[in-house]
């Protein structure tokens, strides 16, 4: 994603969506530890998510893994970077999860989680915004974005999953326009699984 242009701007708050890049990872790492939950906990092999910071935060500065900062657009205003979206396409999730696996095969060789995204959509993996900057929109506006780019890529659909025990998250990605269509079961929980078809154009 990062090796794409893709700037979005707005002048009258001072905000910016921008690629994320290497030297954001101190920053980046901890918000997508709060979008991940409970999976954060496998990555720091403890209940504590923030234990997985330091193993988000070096994936995030490398390239060619799902937590990469070139699969990352980020939120930045005054106070600095305030939120992040990742995802990447579908069909790229085996070749793409293979680095954050080889990793935790080292201390769990029987890790294998099953599939949480397909071909023919390209997936949003996970949304954060700082608590102290919630309510503002901002959530919103990077997942609107990560759609425009999407479907700039040629992309048809976008994906998510979204937790059952998650209805407000699920409210707001519907206000956006996705639609639920079926339920997942993944890393012990169950989920939504949501899309976002790519809008017609109207002659």
């Amino acid at each position: 994603m990062s090796n794409i242009l893709f700037n979005k701007n707005y002048p009258q708050e001072k905000n910016m969506i921008r690629p994320a890049k290497p030297e954001d990872a101190p920053t980046v790492a901890p918000l997508m530890i709060l979008a991940l939950g409970h999976i954060a906990g496998i990555f720091g092999g403890s209940e504590n998510p923030d234990d997985g910071i330091p193993f988000v935060e070096n994936f995030f500065r490398q390239d060619k893994n799902q937590y990469s900062y070139a699969n990352t657009l980020v939120y930045e205003n005054e106070s600095g970077i305030v939120g992040a979206v990742t995802g990447y396409d579908g069909k790229l999730l085996h070749e793409l999860r293979q680095p954050i696996l080889d990793e935790l095969h080292k201390s769990d060789p029987d890790f294998y989680p099953n599939d949480e995204t397909e071909a023919g959509e390209y997936y949003l993996d996970c949304v954060n915004v700082n608590a102290s900057q919630q309510g503002k929109g901002i959530g919103k506006k990077l997942i609107t974005a990560f759609c425009e780019h999407a479907f700039s890529l040629g992309f048809d659909r976008v994906g998510l999953i979204v937790d059952t025990g998650n209805p407000s998250a699920k409210k707001l990605y519907e206000n956006i326009g996705f639609q639920q269509v079926g339920k997942r079961d993944f890393m012990g929980h169950q989920y939504f699984h949501m899309t976002k078809e790519k809008p017609t154009a109207d002659y």
